[in-house]
């Protein structure tokens, strides 16, 4: 099963099953926090909560995808009352042709093994342990609050204070904290972990800042597990003609660290466990365009497709001109 979240207002919020070209309504429930909070609390699966609260009532999928419909997309799954409350962050170098882009970006000596590669290297060994164990721990990044978070159709801006823009095609993971404390997975989607790779090139200290940019999930929520292997494609539309494109991999069968680790490794954390936060957690790219020498232009269009997940995530880029004064904290 497949959710979408949408929006016709500020107040008319719904949550819709993927029926082919169609969408159907869920008659009570408006979020999908509230679908996974009634899941938690009757000890079942989102899936059958869902199922039971389907409708007969339908949109026209294609009419909303593409921006033709007074609905609108929102990120399939986020904190509905409180942004500050969903956490974005992600894990890098789980990838072996990210993790050779990122070694290219910061090797001075043809022989030099960098950090990048001894991180991936490390995550080979240990980064899948068997069921129960505990595996090595992986690179870790945080993006910000469920404020940066944008849906398909929005735009990811390039600050004026930026170097650049890149995609990264990823899948990220969804989670919600219940009551108890306890993580609960809420299911999968298409991710954009937009960053800045000129300013990471500069300098690889600079990775945290460069990662501190608007980020895209969706349009749909896969709420079961992860194939082992998937394939997709990234693209960079540029005034309607593709300006660069690859195919790219995911799921464990191409990742050095099993998701399992991963997300002991994240939620390990207590402050990771807060009772009713949201958690958008990014497991890593494949490749990239900026990897290729492609420079990104304001307007182009970044499109990250895994079939498996539902149809593709689409964002215009806008890369924002006005200089930024200096900030300078008042006295109090």
């Amino acid at each position: 099963m497949r959710l979408v979240q949408l929006i016709h207002s500020k107040e008319d919020r719904r949550v819709a099953i993927v029926d082919g070209s169609h969408l159907a309504f869920l008659r009570h429930h408006r979020t999908v926090y509230d679908l996974a909070n009634k899941a938690i609390a009757a000890r079942t699966q989102i899936a059958e909560v869902a199922s039971k609260d389907q409708s007969t009532e339908v949109l026209d999928y294609d009419s909303v995808y593409r921006s033709r419909s007074a609905w609108r997309l929102l990120p399939p799954f986020d904190h509905p009352n409180d942004p500050s409350r969903c956490l974005v962050s992600g894990t890098g170098l789980t990838h072996k042709a990210s993790a050779e882009n990122r070694a290219r970006m910061h090797q001075h000596q043809p022989t030099t093994i960098t950090d990048s590669m001894r991180m991936y290297q490390l995550g080979v060994e240990r980064g899948a342990p068997a069921p129960g164990e505990i595996g090595v721990q992986p690179e870790w990044f945080y993006k910000g609050s469920g404020r940066i978070l944008r849906a398909h159709g929005e735009a990811l801006h390039v600050p004026f204070f930026a170097e650049d823009g890149g995609e990264e095609p990823e899948v990220a993971g969804l989670y919600l904290i219940a009551p108890d404390g306890d993580p609960y997975r809420v299911g999968f989607a298409t991710g954009n972990d937009f960053s800045d790779h000129v300013m990471e090139k500069e300098n690889y200290l600079y990775l945290a800042p460069s990662k501190l940019r608007h980020c895209a999930i969706g349009p749909e929520l896969l709420i079961s597990a992860l194939p082992q292997d998937i394939k997709g494609t990234v693209t960079i539309d540029r005034k309607g003609q593709p300006r660069w494109a690859m195919p790219i991999y995911s799921g464990e069968y191409n990742m050095s660290h099993s998701i399992a680790n991963l997300e002991h490794h994240h939620f390990k954390y207590s402050d990771h466990r807060n009772p009713g936060d949201v958690h958008v957690h990014f497991f890593g790219a494949d490749g990239f365009s900026f990897g290729a020498g492609v420079k990104i232009e304001d307007g182009d269009v970044m499109e990250v497709a895994w079939p498996d997940l539902g149809r593709p995530l689409r964002n215009p880029i806008r890369i924002d001109t006005e200089p930024t004064s200096l900030i300078v904290p008042k006295l109090l």
